[in-house]
């Protein structure tokens, strides 16, 4: 036998295999089922963001690691840092309903995919996407702009909706039956519990908040940070968006205010050594960080002003504020800012 023939033998004897993007939430767990019920390997991949994290409680982290465990399939976790800030401070497809840019979002966890696919040797790629579920990237023209410019045009299947679907390169080998795919679209999920039940799946996940970025306060302090940031935004920075009240005093300077105790734990936790680190001297108040370059007097006045306002400070009287600056310790006395005025300056 030619050394052709046997690597031919060898193919037509290896067992498909799939990568899956795997969220954790309830479509992709059901999308791998359905593939490892036609006998089909599978590993999977989960995608970390910024805006992304397993078991956070915000966007679309679920229990990723848990339901690869449950499935018993491999994960190869991916995390996107400066890469996703810079591809986020201008997508070439834009924003959807908030800062979200799910296009450029979704090509980047094809390509991670990808090439996993191409390392691992195997023949496709699966999702648990569901057609019109989402409104900018799960459409016919989005899915077809993103295999077409990840290159992977016929090599991604979407089991949930695979019929409504052309066929993908798996479905037309033989690699996986059509007829035992499903026929899911729009927002119900009445026919993924439906399936959750016939795979046992005890408490399948409530739908997902949706994506961080997509959360209209939110977006506004992403959109805050990108607008007066010279050239993207630290992974810090990011952290940092995630708590507390947020107030854009200059164009180079914000403060950010703690609501609770776990927050001041937080915001402690990020200073950084160009922040100015203020709290009320003598009454319980939240923990601020005064964060940008060239603070001027009158702005470090403003944002004390500010600190006092969410203290238990009286509200007409002057009151001392601690400032922790270059790891030395100040004193400022300020009064507390009114409402309005503090209102004006929320992001």
């Amino acid at each position: 036998m030619s050394q052709q023939d046997a690597q031919k033998k060898a193919n037509d004897n290896k067992q498909p295999k799939a990568i899956a993007l795997l969220s954790g939430g309830l479509d992709s767990n059901l999308a791998v089922r359905m593939i490892l019920e036609q006998g089909i390997d599978v590993e999977a991949v989960a995608i970390k963001t910024p805006f992304c994290d397993f078991d956070c409680g915000k966007g679309c982290g679920h229990r990723v690691k848990e339901v690869a465990d449950d499935l018993g399939i491999k994960l190869k976790t991916v995390y996107f840092g400066e890469e996703y800030l810079r591809m986020l401070k201008k997508p070439k497809h834009g924003y959807g309903s908030g800062m979200n840019p799910c296009i450029d979002c979704r090509e980047m966890m094809y390509k991670a995919a990808k090439e996993h696919m191409e390392k691992t040797d195997a023949d496709f790629i699966i999702t648990g996407e569901v057609l019109f579920q989402r409104p900018m990237s799960q459409n016919n023209r989005a899915l077809h702009i993103i295999e077409d410019e990840t290159g992977l045009e016929g090599k991604v299947l979407r089991p949930l909706s695979a019929k409504h679907l052309p066929p993908t390169d798996a479905e037309k080998e033989g690699l996986i039956k059509r007829e035992s795919m499903g026929d899911i679209k729009g927002r119900s999920r009445k026919e993924q519990l439906a399936l959750a039940k016939r795979f046992g799946i005890q408490e399948p996940p409530n739908a997902a908040g949706g994506c961080l970025l997509t959360d209209p306060a939110f977006s506004k302090r992403v959109k805050d940070a990108m607008e007066h940031t010279d050239d993207i935004p630290t992974i810090n920075d990011i952290e940092l968006l995630k708590v507390g009240r947020h107030f854009r005093l200059t164009s180079s300077e914000k403060l950010v205010v703690g609501r609770n105790q776990e927050e001041n734990e937080i915001i402690k936790a990020l200073v950084q050594e160009t922040d100015i680190v203020l709290e009320a001297r003598d009454y319980t108040g939240p923990t601020c960080i005064l964060r940008g370059k060239n603070h001027s007097s009158f702005t470090i006045s403003k944002a004390a002003g500010i600190a006092l306002r969410y203290s238990d400070a009286p509200k007409d009287i002057s009151s001392k504020v601690k400032l922790m600056v270059a790891g030395n310790e100040q004193e400022l006395e300020v009064r507390p800012s009114g409402v309005s005025e503090t209102d004006a300056l929320r992001i």
